[in-house]
Protein backbone atom coordinates (compact mmCIF):
# COMPACT_ATOMS: atom_id res chain seq x y z
CA UNK A 1 0.00 0.00 0.00
CA UNK A 2 1.01 3.58 -0.57
CA UNK A 3 2.87 4.97 2.47
CA UNK A 4 0.52 7.96 2.72
CA UNK A 5 -2.51 5.67 2.73
CA UNK A 6 -1.01 3.61 5.57
CA UNK A 7 -0.23 6.75 7.56
CA UNK A 8 -3.75 8.07 6.97
CA UNK A 9 -5.22 4.77 8.22
CA UNK A 10 -3.05 4.95 11.36
CA UNK A 11 -4.32 8.46 11.99
CA UNK A 12 -7.93 7.30 11.47
CA UNK A 13 -7.61 4.30 13.76
CA UNK A 14 -6.33 6.29 16.75
CA UNK A 15 -9.61 8.06 17.66
CA UNK A 16 -11.60 4.89 16.85
CA UNK A 17 -9.53 2.74 19.23
CA UNK A 18 -9.64 5.35 21.98
CA UNK A 19 -13.39 5.88 21.45
CA UNK A 20 -14.12 2.24 22.22
CA UNK A 21 -11.57 1.98 25.04
CA UNK A 22 -12.56 2.75 28.63
CA UNK A 23 -11.38 6.09 29.99
CA UNK A 24 -8.51 5.89 32.50
CA UNK A 25 -9.41 6.30 36.15
CA UNK A 26 -9.97 9.91 37.09
CA UNK A 27 -10.56 11.14 33.53
CA UNK A 28 -14.01 11.94 32.13
CA UNK A 29 -15.16 9.87 29.16
CA UNK A 30 -15.65 12.96 27.01
CA UNK A 31 -12.12 14.19 27.71
CA UNK A 32 -10.72 10.75 26.84
CA UNK A 33 -12.54 10.69 23.50
CA UNK A 34 -11.43 14.25 22.73
CA UNK A 35 -7.87 13.18 23.45
CA UNK A 36 -8.26 10.57 20.72
CA UNK A 37 -8.82 13.28 18.12
CA UNK A 38 -5.98 15.38 19.57
CA UNK A 39 -3.61 12.40 19.48
CA UNK A 40 -4.65 11.71 15.88
CA UNK A 41 -3.66 15.28 15.02
CA UNK A 42 -0.27 14.85 16.72
CA UNK A 43 0.47 11.58 14.92
CA UNK A 44 -0.73 13.12 11.66
CA UNK A 45 1.64 16.05 12.04
CA UNK A 46 4.49 13.57 12.48
CA UNK A 47 3.56 11.04 9.78
CA UNK A 48 2.27 13.71 7.34
CA UNK A 49 -0.34 11.72 5.35
CA UNK A 50 -1.74 15.14 4.39
CA UNK A 51 -0.52 18.73 4.69
CA UNK A 52 -0.50 20.01 8.29
CA UNK A 53 -3.68 22.15 7.94
CA UNK A 54 -5.61 19.19 6.52
CA UNK A 55 -4.40 16.93 9.35
CA UNK A 56 -5.54 19.35 12.06
CA UNK A 57 -8.81 20.25 10.32
CA UNK A 58 -9.59 16.53 10.02
CA UNK A 59 -9.21 16.13 13.78
CA UNK A 60 -11.36 19.20 14.37
CA UNK A 61 -14.03 17.89 11.99
CA UNK A 62 -14.15 14.52 13.73
CA UNK A 63 -14.34 16.07 17.18
CA UNK A 64 -17.03 18.56 16.14
CA UNK A 65 -19.14 15.86 14.48
CA UNK A 66 -18.96 13.13 17.13
CA UNK A 67 -18.53 15.19 20.30
CA UNK A 68 -20.63 18.20 19.33
CA UNK A 69 -17.97 20.69 20.47
CA UNK A 70 -17.61 22.75 17.27
CA UNK A 71 -17.38 26.10 19.03
CA UNK A 72 -14.81 24.83 21.51
CA UNK A 73 -12.41 23.29 18.98
CA UNK A 74 -12.66 26.32 16.68
CA UNK A 75 -11.85 28.75 19.51
CA UNK A 76 -8.15 28.64 18.64
CA UNK A 77 -8.71 30.76 15.55
CA UNK A 78 -9.84 33.62 17.79
CA UNK A 79 -6.78 33.55 20.06
CA UNK A 80 -4.31 36.42 20.07
CA UNK A 81 -1.48 33.87 19.80
CA UNK A 82 -2.56 32.68 16.36
CA UNK A 83 -2.99 36.22 15.05
CA UNK A 84 0.32 37.39 16.48
CA UNK A 85 2.13 34.76 14.43
CA UNK A 86 0.04 35.32 11.30
CA UNK A 87 0.49 39.11 11.41
CA UNK A 88 4.25 38.77 11.87
CA UNK A 89 4.32 36.75 8.66
CA UNK A 90 3.51 39.96 6.78
CA UNK A 91 6.83 41.44 7.91
CA UNK A 92 8.55 38.22 6.92
CA UNK A 93 7.05 38.46 3.42
CA UNK A 94 8.10 42.11 3.20
CA UNK A 95 11.74 41.38 4.08
CA UNK A 96 11.92 38.95 1.16
CA UNK A 97 9.72 40.86 -1.30
CA UNK A 98 11.34 44.29 -0.90
CA UNK A 99 14.90 42.92 -0.85
CA UNK A 100 15.64 44.61 2.49
CA UNK A 101 16.92 41.34 3.95
CA UNK A 102 19.43 40.96 1.12
CA UNK A 103 20.49 44.60 1.40
CA UNK A 104 21.21 44.24 5.12
CA UNK A 105 23.20 41.07 4.37
CA UNK A 106 25.45 42.70 1.79
CA UNK A 107 26.13 45.68 4.06
CA UNK A 108 27.12 43.28 6.82
CA UNK A 109 29.36 41.33 4.43
CA UNK A 110 30.99 44.58 3.37
CA UNK A 111 31.63 45.63 6.98
CA UNK A 112 32.66 42.36 8.62
CA UNK A 113 33.12 39.54 6.08
CA UNK A 114 36.86 39.67 5.42
CA UNK A 115 37.42 35.97 6.19
CA UNK A 116 35.37 32.82 5.76
CA UNK A 117 34.98 32.55 9.55
CA UNK A 118 33.78 36.14 9.72
CA UNK A 119 31.24 35.33 7.01
CA UNK A 120 29.91 32.75 9.46
CA UNK A 121 29.42 35.47 12.05
CA UNK A 122 27.87 37.76 9.43
CA UNK A 123 25.35 34.98 8.82
CA UNK A 124 24.59 34.83 12.54
CA UNK A 125 24.22 38.62 12.78
CA UNK A 126 21.95 38.78 9.73
CA UNK A 127 19.72 36.01 11.06
CA UNK A 128 19.60 37.73 14.45
CA UNK A 129 18.60 41.11 12.97
CA UNK A 130 15.79 39.66 10.86
CA UNK A 131 14.54 37.02 13.32
CA UNK A 132 12.16 39.16 15.45
CA UNK A 133 9.95 39.73 12.39
CA UNK A 134 10.13 36.30 10.76
CA UNK A 135 8.09 33.65 12.60
CA UNK A 136 8.85 31.30 9.75
CA UNK A 137 12.47 30.37 10.31
CA UNK A 138 12.15 28.42 7.07
CA UNK A 139 11.44 31.67 5.23
CA UNK A 140 14.23 33.44 7.11
CA UNK A 141 16.84 30.75 6.55
CA UNK A 142 15.66 29.36 3.23
CA UNK A 143 14.34 32.56 1.67
CA UNK A 144 16.78 35.24 2.87
CA UNK A 145 20.00 33.89 4.38
CA UNK A 146 20.56 30.67 2.42
CA UNK A 147 20.30 32.16 -1.11
CA UNK A 148 22.80 34.86 -0.19
CA UNK A 149 25.35 32.55 1.43
CA UNK A 150 24.92 30.01 -1.36
CA UNK A 151 25.69 32.74 -3.89
CA UNK A 152 28.70 33.85 -1.81
CA UNK A 153 30.05 30.27 -1.71
CA UNK A 154 29.77 29.96 -5.49
CA UNK A 155 31.41 33.35 -6.01
CA UNK A 156 34.36 32.02 -3.98
CA UNK A 157 34.69 29.08 -6.37
CA UNK A 158 33.20 26.59 -3.91
CA UNK A 159 30.70 24.22 -5.54
CA UNK A 160 29.18 20.94 -4.32
CA UNK A 161 31.66 18.14 -4.87
CA UNK A 162 35.44 18.54 -5.06
CA UNK A 163 35.50 22.21 -4.08
CA UNK A 164 32.79 22.01 -1.40
CA UNK A 165 35.30 22.27 1.43
CA UNK A 166 36.78 25.45 0.03
CA UNK A 167 34.09 27.49 1.83
CA UNK A 168 30.61 26.22 0.96
CA UNK A 169 30.48 23.27 3.37
CA UNK A 170 31.07 25.53 6.37
CA UNK A 171 28.86 28.37 5.13
CA UNK A 172 25.90 26.06 4.45
CA UNK A 173 25.82 24.10 7.70
CA UNK A 174 26.49 27.31 9.65
CA UNK A 175 23.50 28.95 7.95
CA UNK A 176 21.21 26.34 9.48
CA UNK A 177 22.90 26.09 12.88
CA UNK A 178 22.65 29.81 13.64
CA UNK A 179 18.96 29.75 12.70
CA UNK A 180 18.46 27.15 15.43
CA UNK A 181 19.85 29.69 17.90
CA UNK A 182 18.09 32.86 16.72
CA UNK A 183 14.80 30.94 16.66
CA UNK A 184 14.82 30.68 20.46
CA UNK A 185 15.63 34.33 21.12
CA UNK A 186 12.27 35.92 20.30
CA UNK A 187 8.65 34.84 20.63
CA UNK A 188 8.13 35.78 16.98
CA UNK A 189 11.32 34.13 15.66
CA UNK A 190 9.70 30.70 15.19
CA UNK A 191 6.01 29.78 14.97
CA UNK A 192 6.21 26.93 17.55
CA UNK A 193 7.40 29.45 20.15
CA UNK A 194 3.97 31.03 20.39
CA UNK A 195 2.34 27.60 20.55
CA UNK A 196 4.72 26.62 23.35
CA UNK A 197 3.89 29.84 25.16
CA UNK A 198 0.21 28.95 24.96
CA UNK A 199 0.89 25.56 26.59
CA UNK A 200 3.01 27.22 29.31
CA UNK A 201 0.14 29.53 30.22
CA UNK A 202 -2.41 26.68 30.37
CA UNK A 203 -0.36 24.10 32.23
CA UNK A 204 2.11 26.11 34.32
CA UNK A 205 0.42 29.47 34.71
CA UNK A 206 3.58 31.02 33.24
CA UNK A 207 2.96 33.94 30.88
CA UNK A 208 5.83 34.68 28.49
CA UNK A 209 5.02 37.87 26.61
CA UNK A 210 7.26 39.15 23.82
CA UNK A 211 9.37 41.38 26.04
CA UNK A 212 9.91 38.88 28.85
CA UNK A 213 10.80 36.14 26.35
CA UNK A 214 13.36 38.37 24.62
CA UNK A 215 14.81 39.61 27.91
CA UNK A 216 15.23 36.07 29.23
CA UNK A 217 16.68 34.60 26.05
CA UNK A 218 18.87 37.43 24.75
CA UNK A 219 21.90 36.79 27.01
CA UNK A 220 22.16 32.99 26.60
CA UNK A 221 21.21 33.41 22.94
CA UNK A 222 24.03 35.85 22.23
CA UNK A 223 26.47 33.54 24.03
CA UNK A 224 25.34 30.71 21.74
CA UNK A 225 25.69 32.91 18.63
CA UNK A 226 29.25 33.72 19.66
CA UNK A 227 30.31 30.07 19.83
CA UNK A 228 28.15 28.26 17.25
CA UNK A 229 29.87 29.66 14.11
CA UNK A 230 33.25 28.74 15.60
CA UNK A 231 32.04 25.20 16.38
CA UNK A 232 30.76 24.72 12.85
CA UNK A 233 34.05 26.15 11.55
CA UNK A 234 36.11 23.65 13.56
CA UNK A 235 34.09 20.66 12.36
CA UNK A 236 33.82 21.87 8.74
CA UNK A 237 37.11 23.75 8.41
CA UNK A 238 37.37 25.41 4.99
CA UNK A 239 40.55 25.43 2.96
CA UNK A 240 40.02 29.10 2.07
CA UNK A 241 40.57 31.72 4.75
CA UNK A 242 40.35 35.28 3.37
CA UNK A 243 37.74 36.58 0.92
CA UNK A 244 37.24 39.73 -1.14
CA UNK A 245 34.17 40.81 0.81
CA UNK A 246 34.19 44.31 -0.66
CA UNK A 247 33.73 42.94 -4.18
CA UNK A 248 30.99 40.50 -3.13
CA UNK A 249 29.09 43.26 -1.32
CA UNK A 250 29.52 45.77 -4.15
CA UNK A 251 28.19 43.33 -6.74
CA UNK A 252 25.24 42.37 -4.54
CA UNK A 253 24.29 45.96 -3.76
CA UNK A 254 24.69 46.96 -7.41
CA UNK A 255 22.24 44.24 -8.37
CA UNK A 256 19.72 45.55 -5.81
CA UNK A 257 20.09 49.16 -6.90
CA UNK A 258 19.21 52.20 -4.76
CA UNK A 259 17.12 51.65 -1.65
CA UNK A 260 13.46 51.72 -2.62
CA UNK A 261 10.63 53.54 -0.91
CA UNK A 262 9.14 50.21 0.11
CA UNK A 263 12.37 49.24 1.89
CA UNK A 264 12.51 52.56 3.76
CA UNK A 265 8.88 52.12 4.79
CA UNK A 266 9.60 48.61 6.01
CA UNK A 267 12.51 49.86 8.15
CA UNK A 268 10.12 52.25 9.90
CA UNK A 269 7.47 49.58 10.42
CA UNK A 270 10.05 47.11 11.71
CA UNK A 271 11.37 49.62 14.26
CA UNK A 272 7.80 50.37 15.35
CA UNK A 273 7.07 46.67 15.84
CA UNK A 274 10.24 46.06 17.85
CA UNK A 275 9.57 49.05 20.09
CA UNK A 276 5.94 48.05 20.56
CA UNK A 277 6.90 44.51 21.52
CA UNK A 278 9.84 45.37 23.75
CA UNK A 279 8.86 48.70 25.32
CA UNK A 280 6.59 47.37 28.12
CA UNK A 281 9.35 45.10 29.46
CA UNK A 282 12.01 47.83 29.10
CA UNK A 283 9.90 50.35 31.03
CA UNK A 284 8.97 47.72 33.62
CA UNK A 285 12.67 47.35 34.42
CA UNK A 286 12.57 51.01 35.53
CA UNK A 287 9.37 50.57 37.50
CA UNK A 288 7.16 52.18 34.85
CA UNK A 289 3.93 50.36 34.04
CA UNK A 290 2.97 50.51 30.37
CA UNK A 291 0.74 47.99 28.64
CA UNK A 292 0.33 47.43 24.94
CA UNK A 293 -0.88 44.18 23.44
CA UNK A 294 1.79 42.42 21.36
CA UNK A 295 -0.81 41.07 18.93
CA UNK A 296 -2.23 44.57 18.44
CA UNK A 297 1.26 45.80 17.54
CA UNK A 298 1.67 42.93 15.07
CA UNK A 299 -1.71 43.60 13.42
CA UNK A 300 -0.99 47.34 13.14
CA UNK A 301 2.40 46.52 11.58
CA UNK A 302 0.76 44.15 9.10
CA UNK A 303 -1.89 46.70 8.10
CA UNK A 304 0.75 49.43 7.82
CA UNK A 305 2.76 47.19 5.48
CA UNK A 306 -0.23 47.02 3.15
CA UNK A 307 -1.44 50.60 3.45
CA UNK A 308 2.00 52.21 3.13
CA UNK A 309 3.03 50.06 0.17
CA UNK A 310 5.77 47.90 1.68
CA UNK A 311 3.91 44.90 0.23
CA UNK A 312 0.57 44.29 -1.43
CA UNK A 313 -2.29 42.18 -0.11
CA UNK A 314 -1.74 39.84 -3.05
CA UNK A 315 1.79 39.20 -1.74
CA UNK A 316 0.29 38.04 1.53
CA UNK A 317 -2.35 35.97 -0.23
CA UNK A 318 0.41 34.22 -2.17
CA UNK A 319 2.34 33.43 1.01
CA UNK A 320 1.34 29.82 1.64
CA UNK A 321 3.41 29.58 4.81
CA UNK A 322 1.40 32.24 6.62
CA UNK A 323 -1.99 30.80 5.73
CA UNK A 324 -0.93 27.21 6.37
CA UNK A 325 0.41 28.20 9.78
CA UNK A 326 -2.79 30.04 10.70
CA UNK A 327 -4.93 27.03 9.77
CA UNK A 328 -3.04 24.30 11.64
CA UNK A 329 -1.82 26.57 14.42
CA UNK A 330 -5.26 27.92 15.34
CA UNK A 331 -6.71 24.43 15.06
CA UNK A 332 -4.24 22.78 17.42
CA UNK A 333 -4.71 25.61 19.94
CA UNK A 334 -8.47 25.05 19.74
CA UNK A 335 -8.08 21.33 20.40
CA UNK A 336 -5.70 21.94 23.30
CA UNK A 337 -8.03 24.60 24.74
CA UNK A 338 -10.87 22.10 24.68
CA UNK A 339 -8.67 19.51 26.39
CA UNK A 340 -7.64 22.03 29.04
CA UNK A 341 -11.29 22.88 29.79
CA UNK A 342 -12.02 19.16 30.05
CA UNK A 343 -9.26 19.02 32.71
CA UNK A 344 -7.20 16.54 30.69
CA UNK A 345 -3.90 18.26 31.45
CA UNK A 346 -4.71 18.41 35.16
CA UNK A 347 -5.32 14.65 35.08
CA UNK A 348 -2.05 14.10 33.18
CA UNK A 349 -0.11 16.14 35.75
CA UNK A 350 -1.62 14.09 38.59
CA UNK A 351 -0.68 10.82 36.86
CA UNK A 352 2.88 12.00 36.27
CA UNK A 353 3.23 13.18 39.85
CA UNK A 354 2.09 9.79 41.12
CA UNK A 355 4.23 7.57 38.91
CA UNK A 356 7.40 9.54 38.05
CA UNK A 357 10.10 10.54 40.49
CA UNK A 358 13.36 12.45 39.85
CA UNK A 359 14.45 12.73 43.46
CA UNK A 360 14.24 15.80 45.66
CA UNK A 361 16.46 18.15 43.65
CA UNK A 362 14.42 20.31 41.26
CA UNK A 363 17.49 21.62 39.40
CA UNK A 364 18.78 18.09 38.72
CA UNK A 365 15.32 17.16 37.46
CA UNK A 366 15.38 20.21 35.17
CA UNK A 367 18.76 19.18 33.73
CA UNK A 368 17.49 15.63 33.09
CA UNK A 369 14.36 16.97 31.38
CA UNK A 370 16.53 19.30 29.26
CA UNK A 371 18.74 16.41 28.13
CA UNK A 372 15.72 14.24 27.27
CA UNK A 373 14.09 17.17 25.47
CA UNK A 374 17.12 17.59 23.19
CA UNK A 375 17.66 13.86 22.61
CA UNK A 376 14.06 13.21 21.64
CA UNK A 377 14.31 15.81 18.85
CA UNK A 378 16.02 13.08 16.80
CA UNK A 379 12.51 11.69 16.28
CA UNK A 380 10.93 14.92 15.04
CA UNK A 381 11.22 16.67 11.70
CA UNK A 382 9.30 19.68 13.00
CA UNK A 383 9.53 21.87 16.06
CA UNK A 384 5.77 22.27 15.90
CA UNK A 385 5.17 18.52 16.00
CA UNK A 386 7.52 18.27 18.96
CA UNK A 387 5.61 20.98 20.83
CA UNK A 388 2.18 19.39 20.40
CA UNK A 389 3.47 15.86 21.08
CA UNK A 390 5.99 16.23 23.90
CA UNK A 391 5.52 19.56 25.63
CA UNK A 392 2.37 18.55 27.56
CA UNK A 393 4.26 15.54 28.90
CA UNK A 394 7.30 17.55 30.03
CA UNK A 395 5.06 20.27 31.48
CA UNK A 396 3.32 17.63 33.56
CA UNK A 397 6.55 15.88 34.62
CA UNK A 398 8.44 19.04 35.61
CA UNK A 399 6.17 20.40 38.36
CA UNK A 400 5.77 16.87 39.72
CA UNK A 401 9.56 16.78 40.13
CA UNK A 402 9.68 20.13 41.89
CA UNK A 403 11.09 22.08 38.94
CA UNK A 404 10.64 25.85 38.93
CA UNK A 405 7.83 26.55 36.40
CA UNK A 406 9.52 29.54 34.72
CA UNK A 407 12.86 27.71 34.42
CA UNK A 408 11.07 24.70 32.95
CA UNK A 409 9.26 26.86 30.41
CA UNK A 410 12.43 28.63 29.25
CA UNK A 411 14.57 25.47 29.07
CA UNK A 412 11.94 23.62 27.02
CA UNK A 413 11.43 26.54 24.64
CA UNK A 414 15.19 26.83 24.08
CA UNK A 415 15.90 23.11 23.76
CA UNK A 416 13.16 22.64 21.17
CA UNK A 417 14.95 25.13 18.93
CA UNK A 418 18.58 23.99 19.13
CA UNK A 419 17.47 20.37 19.44
CA UNK A 420 16.48 20.73 15.80
CA UNK A 421 20.18 21.16 14.95
CA UNK A 422 20.81 17.45 15.55
CA UNK A 423 19.73 16.22 12.14
CA UNK A 424 19.41 17.30 8.52
CA UNK A 425 15.63 16.98 8.88
CA UNK A 426 15.22 18.64 12.30
CA UNK A 427 13.41 21.64 10.83
CA UNK A 428 11.85 22.60 7.51
CA UNK A 429 14.86 24.76 6.59
CA UNK A 430 17.30 21.85 7.02
CA UNK A 431 16.41 19.98 3.79
CA UNK A 432 16.71 23.26 1.87
CA UNK A 433 20.26 23.88 3.09
CA UNK A 434 21.31 20.22 3.04
CA UNK A 435 19.85 19.89 -0.45
CA UNK A 436 22.43 22.33 -1.79
CA UNK A 437 24.79 19.35 -1.85
CA UNK A 438 27.72 20.72 0.12
CA UNK A 439 27.33 18.58 3.25
CA UNK A 440 27.13 14.88 4.03
CA UNK A 441 24.93 13.31 6.70
CA UNK A 442 27.76 12.17 8.99
CA UNK A 443 29.44 15.57 9.30
CA UNK A 444 26.07 17.33 9.64
CA UNK A 445 24.98 15.06 12.50
CA UNK A 446 28.33 15.39 14.29
CA UNK A 447 28.26 19.18 13.98
CA UNK A 448 24.62 19.37 15.00
CA UNK A 449 25.18 17.09 17.98
CA UNK A 450 28.03 19.22 19.31
CA UNK A 451 26.05 22.43 18.70
CA UNK A 452 23.03 21.08 20.58
CA UNK A 453 25.12 19.88 23.54
CA UNK A 454 27.04 23.15 23.82
CA UNK A 455 23.83 25.18 23.61
CA UNK A 456 22.22 23.05 26.32
CA UNK A 457 25.24 23.58 28.57
CA UNK A 458 25.13 27.34 27.92
CA UNK A 459 21.43 27.35 28.78
CA UNK A 460 22.27 26.17 32.29
CA UNK A 461 25.65 27.85 32.76
CA UNK A 462 24.63 31.29 31.45
CA UNK A 463 20.85 31.25 31.01
CA UNK A 464 19.85 29.91 34.41
CA UNK A 465 21.97 32.41 36.43
CA UNK A 466 20.74 35.22 34.15
CA UNK A 467 17.12 34.33 34.86
CA UNK A 468 17.94 34.38 38.55
CA UNK A 469 19.47 37.86 38.21
CA UNK A 470 16.31 39.04 36.46
CA UNK A 471 14.28 37.78 39.42
CA UNK A 472 11.93 35.66 37.31
CA UNK A 473 12.77 32.30 38.91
Amino acid sequence: MNKKVINALIMLLIPIVIWYSPAPEGLADGAWKLFGFYLAAIVGLILKPFPAPVVVLSAIAGSALFLGNTKAVLSGYATTTAWLVFSAFALSVAFVKTGLGRRIAYHLINAFGGTVLRLGYVTALLDFVVSPATPSNTARCGGIVFPIMNAVAKSLGSEPGETANKAGRFLMVNTYMVTKVTSLMFLTAMAPNALAGDFMAKMLGVHLDWGLWALAMIVPGIAMLLVVPYITYLFNKPTMTTVDNKKIAAEGLAELGPMSGAEKTLVGIFIFALLGWALPSILAAFGIKFKIDATAVAIVSMVASFCLGAIKWDDMVANKGGWNTLMWFGGIIGLSDALAKAKFFEWLADVMQTHLHFGDNGFVALVIIGIISVAIRYLFASGSAYVVAMLPVFLAVGPAAGVNPMALALVLCASNSYGGALTHYGGAAAPIVFGAGYNDVKDWWITGGVVAIVCLVLTFVIGYPWWGMLGIL
